[in-house]
């Protein structure tokens, strides 16, 4: 099996005035994260674990700060767009590990919560997911937010046993005899014998 590992990281310092999402979340504290976008840290660094896994950039390439309209935008859109690379080059998300760094709030009591947020936005289940939360003891970083994102993936293949029509038919003759055997089993329609697929006389 073709598998992947995408590594994103991404950091935002703490901001009076203005709403904390993370996680697709919107919560309860009274700073939030300063950025262009709305500032989710979490959905951030997953969208660059997501393109960098396929080797597609990463979200300023898409997503240019500078871009008006990208303004306050919700970052649920970024994610969006990193699973569209992703399902483009054929793969899928075995499963997503992140580390979220900030000393407030507190992450544990809605883990599950915002675990079951982003396993709806990548369209997974909450077992493939995990969020973990730690505290930045000694780094003087206790104003900012950081998360680190790791993800694997596999490549889509299709199931040995599952053809195409095209390889299972190879003539249209033979998908007029499928056609015919149907019709003479079911509604009793005799099958038509030596008629030609075409009109020889129109040939020029």
């Amino acid at each position: 099996m073709d598998t992947r590992i995408g590594f994103g990281y991404d950091s935002h310092v703490f901001k009076p005035g203005v709403p904390l999402h993370i996680g697709g979340l919107k919560l309860d504290h009274p700073e939030g994260l300063a950025g262009h976008s709305d500032g989710d840290v979490l959905l951030h660094a997953i969208t660059d674990a997501l393109l960098g896994a396929v080797a597609a950039g990463d979200i300023g390439s898409f997503f240019p700060p500078g871009d008006p309209r990208w303004k306050d935008a919700d970052s649920a859109i970024f994610l969006n767009l990193a699973m569209e690379e992703l399902h483009h080059a054929g793969y899928r998300i075995v499963n997503l590990d992140t580390t979220l760094i900030l000393a407030a709030p507190k992450i544990g009591p809605i883990s599950e919560e915002m675990r079951a947020r982003v396993a709806d936005l990548l369209d997974v289940e909450m077992d493939q997911v995990s969020i973990k939360a730690k505290t930045p003891e000694g780094l003087n970083l206790d104003h900012v937010a950081q998360c680190h994102a790791v993800v694997l993936i596999e490549r889509v293949s299709e199931p040995d046993d599952l053809k195409s029509m095209s390889e299972v038919i190879e003539s249209q003759r033979q998908l007029e005899d499928v056609v015919e055997d149907l019709l003479s089993s079911v509604h009793g329609v005799p099958k038509k014998r030596g008629a030609p697929v075409y009109d020889t006389e129109d040939i020029t």
